[in-house]
């Protein structure tokens, strides 16, 4: 008859064997494993019940004669004994009941990030609910009243509602040293110098509505890119040129956005004290007002043209070859710094100008470029354009008054002159710099600026992955407190990203069915942590050893 056998070993473990006695001799038939916890005992104790149930187990090991299964076995003497049957002397002493699942959880994610959150340097905050906050935004952005869900399923135990709401304050309290977006900010810094350089830097803004039928001093009515009319606020992003954030602010939401760059930058410098620097913006930041106080602050700047800009900046051009271009070419020449200014480039000379800083004191340096492709996508515009103002001239759409139609009196016609003014320009682009050619060629211009879709891309994760929009809080320290968390989710994700290789919802979506099962047996509970594929390691081990890995999709 064959029955389970538990020895305690020299290590101090206990092993369970499944024995048999043949011809009065005892003989070991599987030694099915050794325990060093009673919950691991109860596994395999109960892993040894199912080798003696199993009906197609044939023979066992040694050649030895089979066990009778255990229903075979039942009401035999010794039988209760080996199995605790009800109302048996063993299983009153308390046999080893079947282990049971009592929940799941996707730890094996939640450690992961935990792990960049700390290689970040964010653990020096010294709050662990503001770092459960962090995390369980990037895994699912929701309301602090469901957060304690998102925490359960990454199988951790989450705090009260009212314990979020202190740390929430806590995020938002002041400002300097000791304050926490002040701190992460510094070591976004540090991490951004650690693994590259903060020289060149990319800003960009964007808007966040509230669906509010009030306004109030922070959520007020302005322009909108997504063409809303409820309050908002305007937030400003300075990222480094690889789209890793570097400081955030939050401002009126019928503030200009070209108003937002000084600030952001200035407080950027003065944090770090950083006394030269490249900054990267698109053509809504040209102001003559913004140029002039990053020049002031000792910075250089290289911002986005307007187009309407050409005719004067490429007058030289346009007199000595015509409006026409060949693909790639690039111009190197000046753009007046204000209206009151006078164009300092002078057309009667065919060679263009290099900008300098002193010769050419009412002019900043302006690279133009033309592309085909651009230009094929510029006609067809124009042309959709121009389809739109005669259908309206003809009285078949009724719109408001569409580009490129002129009105005179009750009288509507195609202003053909615009028109040909802006055909006569597809194609180019236009940069403005304070950098002068000796220090960075117009190639180095052109593809510096380029590099803003990192910051673009930054907001679009904020945006749409980390659900930025302040959905549930409107009170201003609610709102920077949101932002802060979204800040850190931010930094946190672009690590993620760096190191991956892959798209952070697409980290989440392979980590996240990764799930951990806590059992329990004999009394005892063990978290059995998953299998995990070779795939599914590599992602785990890239993030969690800080090694950038070159992962694809």
């Amino acid at each position: 008859m064959a029955w389970i056998r538990r020895v305690r070993t020299a290590s101090g473990a206990t092993a369970v064997q499944i024995a048999e006695s043949v011809g009065g001799r005892r003989r070991i038939v599987v030694h099915v494993g050794s325990a060093h916890t009673e919950a691991e005992l109860g596994l395999l104790v109960e892993r040894a019940r199912e080798l003696l149930d199993d009906p197609g187990q044939g023979e066992l090991d040694l050649g030895l004669e089979p066990a009778a299964p255990r229903t075979a076995l039942i009401g035999r003497p010794g039988v209760a004994a080996l199995f605790g049957e009800p109302g048996s002397p063993v299983r009153e002493r308390g046999a080893v009941a079947p282990p049971r699942v009592v929940a799941t959880s996707s730890r094996v994610l939640y450690d992961a990030l935990a792990a960049v959150f700390t290689d970040l340097g964010f653990d020096a905050l010294g709050d662990e609910v503001f770092r459960d906050l962090v995390i369980a935004r990037i895994v699912e952005p929701t309301s602090i009243l469901d957060t304690a869900r998102v925490l359960t399923d990454l199988g951790v135990r989450p705090v009260s509602e009212k314990t979020m709401r202190r740390t929430l304050a806590r995020a938002a309290a002041g400002e300097g040293p000791g304050a926490y977006r002040d701190k992460v900010a510094a070591l976004c810094f540090t991490r951004a110098v650690t693994s590259g350089d903060v020289s060149l830097c990319l800003y960009d803004v964007t808007t966040l509505y509230f669906e509010a039928e009030k306004e109030d001093d922070l959520r007020k009515v302005g322009y909108s890119k997504e063409r809303r009319v409820d309050p908002q606020i305007v937030v400003g992003l300075l990222v480094d040129r690889h789209g890793f954030p570097l400081e955030i602010g939050c401002y009126e939401g019928n503030q200009a956005e070209t108003a937002t760059i000084v600030p952001i930058v200035k407080q950027f410098q003065d944090r770090h004290g950083i006394e030269d620097m490249v900054v990267v913006a698109d053509a809504g930041m040209l102001s003559a007002g913004n140029l002039a106080a990053l020049e002031e602050a000792n910075l250089r700047f290289i911002v986005g043209s307007r187009v309407t800009k050409a005719p004067m900046d490429l007058a030289s051009h346009f007199r000595w070859h015509g409006d026409a271009f060949t693909d790639a070419q690039v111009i190197d020449t000046l753009t007046p710094r204000t209206g009151r200014h006078r164009s300092e480039n002078n057309e009667a000379v065919k060679v263009e100008p290099i900008w300098d800083r002193d010769r050419h004191p009412g002019s900043w340096r302006a690279v133009w470029a033309y592309s085909t492709k651009r230009a094929a996508r510029d006609g067809k515009t124009l042309t959709l354009q121009e389809n739109r103002a005669r259908a309206v001239i003809a009285g078949e759409k009724a719109t408001r008054t569409p580009r490129f139609v002129k009105t005179t009196g009750d009288a509507r016609s195609l202003d053909e002159a615009a028109l040909a003014r802006a055909r006569r320009l597809v194609g180019l682009k236009g940069y403005v710099t304070n950098i002068p050619a000796r220090l960075m060629p117009a190639g180095e211009v052109i593809g510096s600026y380029h590099e803003l879709w990192h910051v673009e891309q930054s907001f679009r994760m904020s945006k749409t992955d980390l659900a930025a929009r302040p959905m549930f809080v409107r009170t201003r320290d609610a709102i920077e407190a949101h932002l802060t968390i979204v800040f850190t989710a931010l930094a946190v994700s672009r690590e993620v990203q760096a190191r991956s290789g892959l798209a952070i919802r697409n980290v989440i979506r392979q980590l996240r069915p990764l799930r951990s099962a806590t059992i329990t047996a004999n009394g005892a509970t063990q978290t059995i942590p998953p299998q995990i594929d070779p795939d599914r390691r590599t992602i785990i081990d890239a993030l969690t050893t800080g090694k950038s890995q070159a992962l694809s999709e």
